[in-house]
């Protein structure tokens, strides 16, 4: 024999409750069936009597809505004859009491507990009426008669004595169909209608199935199982195939909506398995509760939160080395009928915090407040203080008892996504650690612990590109080109969630499609400006993220601190953070440090060039850096390679511009400037505290050229050419080539165009190349070189795209 319960869903609507039919009449063995009321009418159930209480005329709408939906379900599911008038002789008799009551309460205006007790206990009794003319052989029995309760601080609590002698009893012999209304009860003494709270029709079924020793207790809801976490938050969430029934109890008791939390224990006391399984889809293999489960691989099995929460706390120094002070506490809630699910205190003894629905929380402040009246007045313990708009999340598994560093790494996961942990408990079976976070902050807890825990078929790495020039352009092909494949075989899903360019926007959490992503800007995008970049950034408060700098904007530079704050990693091929002042770059190295999130340029010196990497790996490994030469400028590398007889200095200048080497204006480059500003970079990163004003200067163009509008640029560089030949016809004779350089040495830096020999390990630099070398305590005799394209679209996206990975791998 085995016990089936279907819930409100089930039996809500003509194809669910016919699915229940065919679900129930397939079964081979004895089964009892428990069934709730019809999909929302306990709510509705519930809002007619208190309107009718309010003297709220418009009850009666309500009221026929409630027979309305009852009569067209049995004249749709139950054919035309003697079994269809029989059922609506005592369907019209139930409706017509529940008419009586409600009408009373209109007259009187008032809603006892009994009253609206036996209001709701009318829609399992209608339900299951329903269902037992419908489903082939049914019989239908009276839970009021079985389930019993007592009353025990203002709330009805099962009798399980009692209870499972008279199921016993009432159920001594079997039919093939057995079906009972769930969630009404009567108290045991006075014999008024009470029920098993909200959830009870589970409840209902596992007192049955563990008084009658069941071979199963089979739950058929609206999902198919358990599931890792909240599907309606995390998207990858899944079923879990088994949990044990401390799992189980765990996740239900956070929030988990699945099974009512009281129902596990009669069963488990008799270790009678629970399987969950969806009505809509019963060929899913559901999950199933037991006591052993194979514990797998993965440290935890599931992720349970309860949004609504409130902390009370209570604390003072006169509660230290004081005996009694919790009992008290716990006391004072219980009698007021309180649940707390949640208990942290300092080992000093001095604050002890509960977490309680807000529903209870100005209640609980009451009577802790007057429970420790005394010792307030006297100052040794303050007055309760209530922290709402909080959530509280529990991560559960009996595996994570026997792996090391849950707890670290999951304080330390959430620290580096900015989430604060406001109050934390675990036991000592170690089942679940649950923690206290800002509402705010639940969707981002959630996904980051289901990401991070690899309960998530791939670990999401959330981007925010901006620039969608030549290297942004290339960077988002490149994402696009290698999606698959990461998600394949590195189990890494590199999600856009945004892209910005100088004119439009595009956030959405779900991802944009990257082959069609300049049409979707164009169509769905808003008006961009940094402010919109840094408050749709920060205000999708999204897990894992990384912002993504492809522009040269000093204005999209300095949303950098404000994002590093907010634990968003930033990557940036944009040099202007950190070249300005020592003490901007000083401070957002120090920010991501201490946030646990990166801030990487490796693409602001060498494009795509191991440089800055390399530099860090020789300073955390114990070398020193002593001297840096090289050639950074892959325009001006450019320029100095075509210059020949036949190709003027002067349209040197323009190729460059027309393969974007250059800047869009090449005086940035000829002006020195950029290699300046990559000077400082490297010399910053090799510990050195350098400004751009400190580097000293040696320019090849003069400095009028660099002033007034572009088009007067162009009208006078060729005046430049003639002086250019001829100095290059010298070089030329003397076997030598033109390289501008930036070299720091002793701390002090200076750029400078130089003239190289052959055996100079600059000579041969061809086309936009760029070379580094780097002179250290281990590298002093023969330098460390670093040579390759120094510029270019592809290669710069490439060396973001690098660091962009070395974030999913922290």
């Amino acid at each position: 024999m085995k016990v089936m319960k279907f819930g409100g869903t089930s039996v809500g609507s003509v194809d669910s409750i016919l699915k229940v039919k065919q679900i129930v009449e397939a079964a081979e063995e004895p089964v009892i069936v428990v069934v709730s009321a019809l999909g929302g009418i306990t709510d509705k159930l519930i809002n007619t009597s208190q309107m009718a209480a309010n003297g709220d005329a418009e009850y009666e709408k309500e009221y026929r809505e409630i027979v309305n939906r009852h009569i067209e379900m049995v004249y749709t599911v139950i054919p035309a004859g003697e079994g269809r008038t029989v059922l609506l002789d005592k369907v019209n008799e139930l409706l017509s009491e529940l008419k009586d009551i409600f009408q009373g309460i209109y007259l009187i205006k008032d809603l006892s507990s009994k009253t609206s007790a036996t209001i709701v206990s009318y829609g399992e009794r209608l339900s299951s009426i329903i269902a037992a003319t419908l489903i082939k052989g049914a019989v239908w029995y009276d839970s009021r008669n079985f389930i019993k309760t007592e009353k025990k601080h203002a709330k009805h609590i099962l009798d399980s004595e009692l209870t499972t002698s008279l199921v016993k009893e009432t159920f001594d012999e079997i039919p093939q169909v057995a079906l009972v209304p769930g969630f009404i009860s009567t108290d045991k003494n006075s014999g008024e209608v009470t029920n098993l709270g909200r959830g009870g029709s589970d409840y209902t079924a596992s007192i049955i199935a563990a008084s009658l020793n069941a071979a199963s207790l089979e739950i058929w809801t609206d999902v198919d199982g358990f599931m890792t976490a909240d599907p309606r938050v995390i998207s990858t969430a899944y079923t879990i195939n088994e949990l044990s029934y401390v799992e189980a109890m765990e996740l239900c008791n956070f929030g988990a909506k699945v099974v009512y939390p009281p129902t596990i224990y009669p069963v488990c006391h008799k270790n009678i398995p629970i399987l969950i399984k969806n009505t809509f889809n019963p060929e899913a293999p559901g999950t199933i509760i037991k006591q052993e489960v194979d514990s797998g691989s993965k440290a935890i099995k599931g992720i349970s939160s309860i949004n609504d929460t409130t902390l009370i706390t209570v604390t003072g120094l006169g509660m230290v080395g004081v005996i009694g002070v919790n009992f008290r506490i716990f006391k004072a809630l219980a009698q007021n009928g309180i649940s707390v699910f949640m208990v942290s205190q300092a080992s000093s003894e001095n604050s002890t915090s509960i977490g309680v629905r807000n529903q209870d929380a100005a209640l609980a402040c009451e009577v802790l407040n007057e429970e420790f009246a005394k010792e307030i007045e006297m100052g040794e313990i303050s007055p309760v203080v209530a922290e709402m708009n909080l959530a509280t999340i529990a991560i559960v598994g009996e595996n994570m008892k026997h792996t090391p560093g849950i707890a670290g790494k999951l304080f330390g996961t959430l620290g580096r996504n900015g989430i604060s942990v406001i109050a934390c408990a675990q036991g000592a079976s170690e089942t679940n650690i649950s923690f206290v976070v800002e509402a705010k902050s639940l969707r981002k807890s959630l996904n980051v612990i289901h990401d991070s825990f690899f309960l998530s078929e791939y670990q999401v790495l959330n981007l925010f590109i901006c620039g969608t020039g030549t290297v942004g352009g290339s960077l988002i092909e490149q994402i696009r080109c290698q999606q698959q494949k990461l998600m394949q075989e590195r189990g890494l899903k590199l999600k856009v969630v945004g892209i910005a360019d100088g004119h439009r926007a595009l956030f959405t959490r779900a991802g944009i499609d990257l082959a069609s992503y300049r049409e979707e800007m164009e169509e769905k995008g808003i008006p961009s400006s940094a402010a919109v970049l840094h408050d749709e950034i920060i205000g999708m408060n999204i897990f894992n993220s990384v912002f993504v700098d492809c522009t040269a904007s000093a204005e999209v530079a300095s949303l950098y601190k404000e994002f590093l704050m907010h634990n968003i990693s930033v990557v940036a091929a944009n040099k202007i953070a950190a070249s300005s002042d020592y003490s901007i770059y000083s401070e957002l190295k120090q920010i991501a440090r201490r946030r646990g999130v990166k801030f990487l340029f490796e693409t602001n010196v060498g494009a795509g060039l191991p440089i800055i990497n390399t530099i860090n790996d020789l300073i955390n490994s114990g070398d020193k850096i002593l001297k840096i030469e090289a050639v950074l400028s892959g325009t001006l590398n450019y320029i100095f390679n075509k210059i020949s007889a036949d190709v003027p200095f002067s349209q040197t200048i323009k190729m460059a511009q027309e393969e974007r080497y250059s800047e869009p204006d090449p005086r940035i480059d000829l002006s020195g400037k950029d290699v300046i500003r990559k000077l400082v970079i490297l010399a910053r990163e090799a510990g050195y505290k350098l400004e751009q004003t400190d580097v000293e200067k040696h320019l090849f163009v003069p400095s009028d050229f660099f002033e007034g509008p572009l088009e007067e640029f162009w009208k006078k560089v060729p005046s430049l050419d003639a002086d250019f030949e001829a100095r290059r016809r010298k070089l030329e004779s003397e076997n030598k080539r033109w390289r501008f350089v930036a070299k720091l040495e002793n701390g002090k830096g200076s750029v400078s165009l130089q003239e190289v020999d052959s055996k100079h390990p600059f000579y041969g630099l061809e086309g936009s190349n760029n070379i580094i070398l780097l002179t250290t305590e281990r590298y002093k005799e023969y330098p460390m070189m670093i040579q390759g394209y120094g510029a270019g679209a592809s290669v710069t996206a490439a060396g973001v795209f690098a660091d962009i990975m070395s974030i999913a791998n922290i």
